[in-house]
């Protein structure tokens, strides 16, 4: 039986017990494309959500927001995307929820 892939919610740095944004919507692709990931150059309506893909996950960012406020990664491989996400969290003080259990990496 396939394994549920795990989703993992991106927060800005800690404000005074409230999440910051990401960043406005260029910085937030910008900054992931820093960690290979980026758009596949399809240009398909994703119903309000640009989908980047990167080493073993995707990440999904409303396209009706900006400031970026959160980013979903669907982790197909974690021994793959957990190193560059958790990188990724250390150089942008960004934060990763788990999002079955509720636990918070970074910060």
């Amino acid at each position: 039986m396939a394994r549920k892939k795990r989703q993992l919610v991106m927060m800005g740095p800690d404000r005074n017990g409230s999440a910051g944004a990401l960043g406005a919507r260029r910085e937030v692709r910008e900054t992931f494309a820093r960690f290979n990931t980026a758009p596949d150059g399809s240009n398909k309506d994703s119903m309000g959500l640009e989908r980047l893909h990167g080493p073993g996950m995707v990440v999904e960012i409303a396209t009706s927001v900006d400031p970026v406020t959160q980013a979903v990664a669907s982790i197909n491989d974690e021994d793959i995307a957990l190193p560059v996400l958790f990188k990724l969290c250390k150089t942008t003080g960004w934060r990763l929820m788990d999002m079955e259990s509720g636990r918070i990496f970074g910060g």
